[in-house]
């Protein structure tokens, strides 16, 4: 069993400004931990035995922050695809998927965003054997996250039945869009629902067959644009005019949806997509008043605050609770932490301010 970490590295993680830049966006950032974000989904499984070379796939732009990032940790790539412009994640699978079906085609690929979290190492192992096991058996396989509460920010996996011949792991019944909080609370208490975590384990060619049945133009651009690739050591740089022919969608509606191979293998293992400031207070160390503090910063007479100093002035928080303070050198943000998922609003305001100076 070989399987190919395929690690998806072009978001800009606009909730997390100021922290989050448009040159350096949250994946190159140490968010939580001293490493990088991308740094420790590297390092998850390159210790694994059963896993090869890491594939990153990103922007052009920020194809000198991924070899950075990799010569840090001293990974070498099997290979950095750089995107001309994004195209959402259909795409961004379909060619690692092309490159693997080249060059290693009896390979797995195991997809995975570059800027999560995992607490519970051990059970994404048990949960990554059974899922390659059902890959090796034709599924198409996403890692259904166990939902700790009702969430209206994520979209879900509905489990159908249980594989005859693969512990663990069931047929997909449904996916669901983001759901309004009645639903997403039946969701929670049903027990048949579960987080999609945009994480999935398949092999190359099970992949291409399905995008040429479900999204073929997404195959066929794909497959244009790595037949006219530019290929420069590990680096490779897919055809412009020919990547861009194809349309932008992520792989959950080309494929996984419309899929009657597609499985999920539940897992419980400490997950958070650290979209959110408040994501980031949910996860991280607090003090008996529910402070979580980050750097040089202190709250007095507050409860339910995150402090968070990183290269900016330090920050003393008096008589404020449940709010957000983030202190970097690019910028302050204070927000009620409720507000956390509006920090979008922010970077729009300051691109339209940007764009008229």
């Amino acid at each position: 069993m070989r399987i190919y970490p395929v690690i998806l590295s072009g978001g800009s993680g606009t909730r997390l400004w100021p922290l989050s830049q448009p040159h350096k966006p949250k994946q190159f950032v140490s968010v939580v931990t001293d490493r990088s974000m991308i740094q420790e989904t590297i390092l998850r499984v390159a210790d694994q035995p059963e896993f090869l070379a890491p594939i990153i796939v990103s922007g052009e732009s920020q194809g000198h922050l991924v070899a950075e990032q990799l010569a840090a940790i001293g990974i070498e790539p099997a290979a950095i695809l750089l995107e001309p412009a994004a195209r959402n994640t259909a795409a961004a699978v379909a060619i690692a998927a092309y490159w693997i079906a080249a060059n290693d085609a009896d390979a797995l690929m195991m997809v995975m965003p570059s800027d999560h979290v995992i607490a519970d190492l051990d059970s994404l192992y048990v949960a990554i054997r059974a899922a390659a096991q059902a890959a090796q058996a034709g599924c198409l396989v996403t890692f259904g996250i166990q939902p700790t509460h009702a969430e209206t920010g994520y979209g879900y996996i509905e489990r159908g039945a249980a594989l005859a011949d693969v512990a663990n792991v069931h047929r997909v019944a449904n996916f669901h869009e983001k759901p309004p909080l009645p639903l997403a609370t039946s969701y929670f208490e049903g027990g048949q629902h579960y987080w999609n975590g945009g994480m999935f384990l398949f092999s190359a060619g099970n992949y291409l067959a399905a995008l040429a049945d479900h999204a073929p133009a997404v195959a066929a651009a794909s497959a244009d644009a790595m037949g006219k690739a530019m290929i420069d050591g590990a680096i490779v740089r897919p055809e412009a005019d020919a990547f861009m022919a194809g349309p932008d969608i992520s792989i959950d509606h080309a494929v996984m949806e419309r899929a009657t191979n597609a499985a999920v293998v539940p897992v419980d293992m400490g997950w958070s997509d650290v979209g959110s400031w408040d994501a980031l207070w949910t996860i991280c160390d607090r003090d008996a008043q529910g402070n979580g503090v980050n750097g040089d910063g202190f709250v007095i007479d507050g409860a339910g605050n995150l402090i968070y100093v990183s290269d900016g002035p330090p920050v003393a928080a008096l008589g404020v609770s449940d709010c957000v303070i983030v202190s970097t050198a690019e910028g302050i943000l204070v927000a009620p932490r409720d507000r956390s998922q509006d920090v979008k609003k922010i970077v729009d305001h300051l691109k339209r301010r940007g764009a008229a100076a």
